[in-house]
């Protein structure tokens, strides 16, 4: 039977207004929060190392540091079960979110003060930090939104999350090239350092979520050892666990090669700063705008399974509009179909995969499986766009590449076409999609 999420209470706001009640708009703020530190070690320090007369396979082995993100597994537990001394009196989620936040401040502020042409080394390790501090504020900016958000929330809360995350990517990133035309990468990074604030504030105005668990005293090695692996066991013991978390690791592949190269192409078609900072993200913010709510309608309308297939169709084939762009050469409108296409499917993407990897999670666990979940969905894509973009591009050219990575999407789309077959799909959903607020089912701890 279908496992259609958005449709789960009988009256509830549809339309625009689903995307205006409390908890959606919270899902933007943090997202907008998410976005910035991965800008800052993406687009922008490709850019920042490209100007900076940086060769290519070493500005593409940068994206070895994203990584991080992909760790960020093996330390979720500790923001699942740790409890903060002093800040722990505001709640698990939101005092995880002030001190995940001042971190994220911090390393950003540390790598605009590095200078790539004189120490390369250091800039590395300040990526490194940077990314390290974005992928803990990511945890608990996920584990948040999802026990933030009601089942019925999951699809909305995934499209503004997806919104916000990529108006403050783009905003960041957009901020820091101006800035940086103006008074250096320094001050650039500093300014947009700012950008980790909304998270922090959405936490103390929403307060503690409302489907949020405790975490669990342990005591002694064994205890300890369980928190760790409880979440991973949990997961795995489900129906079709390791088909899904097949479908998790590959799904992605293509999508991620393709997108942490796209600055690349950009410097080596002869785009300017302000044509990227005008395409990538005036045109890139409108088209991620339509897509968002063009998702959020059809995930209504045709429920979860289906809006998770037609975004995998469409982010393949934003890989190929690459492809074109790059065959065709420089071209402003060009540039702006291509990073339009890109932005709209990921836009609705962001609503359906999103809200099917939250809904696969168990409250008991949320930050920990989401972790999990989110960091095998790029691993692979990651660990060959640092390893091996750069001396693919230079060896195939760029058409060939982005035609690689529309063929690299193809294997998610078989497999999940296999799940919906068998009905994986539904069979591996956890109560997160499924479980409502503790107010709207008094007992429901008891019945745990």
């Amino acid at each position: 039977m279908e496992t259609n999420l958005a449709s789960e209470a009988p009256a509830h706001p549809t339309g625009i207004r689903a995307y205006l009640e409390p908890a959606p708009l919270a899902a933007l703020a943090v997202g907008i929060s998410s976005g910035a530190p991965f800008a800052m070690i993406a687009a922008t320090l490709t850019t920042r190392l490209a100007q900076d007369g940086i060769e290519k396979s070493t500005v593409t082995l940068f994206a070895l540091a994203f990584l991080a993100y992909n760790l960020k597994w093996a330390w979720a537990w500790i923001i699942d079960s740790v409890r903060l001394p002093l800040l722990g009196r505001l709640g698990q989620r939101v005092s995880w979110m002030l001190v995940a936040g001042c971190l994220v401040v911090a390393a950003i502020v540390n790598l605009g003060i590095a200078q790539p042409a004189d120490d390369i080394v250091y800039t590395a390790w300040a990526a490194i930090l940077v990314a390290v501090a974005g992928a803990t504020y990511d945890i608990v900016i996920d584990g948040y939104r999802i026990e933030l958000l009601k089942p019925r929330q999951l699809g909305v809360g995934a499209g503004m999350s997806q919104y916000g995350w990529r108006i403050g990517a783009a905003a960041a990133a957009g901020t820091a090239l101006v800035v940086a035309d103006e008074a250096g990468w320094t001050l650039a990074y500093i300014v947009c350092a700012l950008f980790a604030l909304p998270a922090m504030i959405a936490a103390l105005v929403m307060g503690e979520p409302a489907r949020h668990r405790e975490p669990a005293e342990r005591k002694g090695v064994r205890a300890a050892v369980q928190s760790v692996l409880g979440p991973f066991a949990e997961f795995l013991r489900r129906q079709g666990a390791f088909l899904v978390l097949l479908f998790i690791l590959v799904h992605k592949i293509g999508d991620t090669l393709a997108n942490l190269t796209f600055r690349l192409l950009f410097d080596d078609l002869g785009f300017t700063n302000d044509e990227i900072a005008f395409y990538d993200v005036g045109v890139g913010f409108w088209a991620l705008l339509v897509g968002v709510f063009v998702g959020g309608w059809l995930y209504e309308r045709l429920g979860m399974k289906w809006s998770v297939m037609i975004s995998l169709i469409l982010m393949a084939v934003s890989n190929f509009s690459f492809a074109a762009l790059a065959a065709t050469g420089h071209s402003n409108l060009g540039m702006a179909a291509a990073i339009g296409f890109e932005n709209f499917a990921s836009g609705f993407g962001g609503v359906a995969v999103v809200a099917y990897f939250s809904a696969l999670c168990d409250l008991r666990f949320t930050a920990s499986q989401y972790a999990l979940i989110s960091a095998a969905a790029s691993i692979v894509g990651r660990t060959l766009t640092g390893t091996t973009a750069g001396s693919l591009i230079e060896s195939i050219g760029y058409v060939n590449f982005y035609l690689l990575t529309t063929a690299a999407a193809v294997p998610g789309i078989l497999l999940y076409g296999i799940m919906m077959r068998t009905g994986l799909v539904d069979a591996a959903i956890g109560t997160a999609g499924t479980e409502p607020p503790a107010e709207e089912v008094p007992a429901y701890r008891e019945a745990d």
